[in-house]
């Protein structure tokens, strides 16, 4: 299938790893342009140069999602280095870990500035901006329907991202413009593995989380990267206000 990427020009926060790097991976092998970000200039500069070894339209920039410059300032940077652009995929590190009980007034504030109001600023940004065929993304967690135990600010945050990337897609479908979610679950990145040492024991941690998985495995993020790749492309057109799992069957309901 063709997926109608070659050219189109994304951005991609949160890029120089995991599930971030994985879509942008996805997204220039279908033959899109991406300006991927990070917060420090070595990350950045390292995945452009691995990520265009083999001549990929791929640039960076360092940047802050908490920073509210960061959303103009990506937006223009796309349209100066590829000419245009045609959506964005919000990306953020997870936030700490902790039980509701544990974590602090200042980890909450950081991850409120970061992974939500971060999130809604550059999506504001992109939709004031995008025309028909344009397209924000979010990638947000399985704790948008299910809490996730140890991950209390995750539980918090992701399902109020969820529902105004909902809003958001009711205002911008008459123009044309889609909104979509993904929510994976245990992805086998570094972020994943780092929550499964917590318990003192990471192989069964794992080996417990992997029998709650229809599919009995972790997933890869070559998976995520190329099921957000397909939601961002034309192909998916059709597609809005939506949240996909990703995460091997894991979630309960349907």
């Amino acid at each position: 299938m063709d997926l109608g990427l070659k050219d189109r020009v994304y951005v991609v926060t949160g890029a120089t790893r995991g599930l971030g790097r994985a879509s942008a991976e996805a997204l220039l092998a279908e033959g899109a342009k991406v300006l991927i970000t990070g917060r420090e200039e070595k990350a950045v500069a390292e995945a452009v140069a691995e990520l265009g070894a083999g001549g990929a339209g791929v640039s960076g920039i360092a940047a802050d999602n908490a920073d509210p410059g960061t959303p103009d300032r990506l937006i223009a940077e796309a349209r100066a280095r590829f000419g245009g652009f045609d959506g964005i995929l919000i990306s953020v590190g997870g936030p700490a870990p902790g039980f509701a009980a544990d974590n602090t007034d200042e980890q909450w504030a950081a991850a409120f500035d970061t992974v939500f109001l971060g999130a809604v600023r550059l999506a504001r940004a992109a939709a004031a901006t995008l025309t028909e065929g344009g397209v924000i993304g979010f990638v947000l967690s399985g704790s948008v329907h299910e809490p996730i135990p140890g991950l209390a600010i995750s539980n918090g945050l992701r399902p109020g991202l969820a529902g105004f990337a909902k809003s958001l897609s009711n205002d911008l479908g008459p123009r044309g413009v889609r909104v979509v979610g993904l929510l994976p679950s245990r992805i086998d990145t570094d972020r994943v593995r780092s929550l499964d040492a917590l318990s003192g024991d990471a192989d069964a941690a794992r080996a417990a989380n992997e029998a709650t998985i229809p599919l009995r495995r972790y997933g890869t993020p070559e998976e995520f990267g190329r099921t957000a790749a397909f939601l961002l492309s034309p192909a998916a057109s059709y597609l809005t206000g939506l949240m996909i799992p990703v995460d091997g069957g894991a979630r309960g309901g349907f």
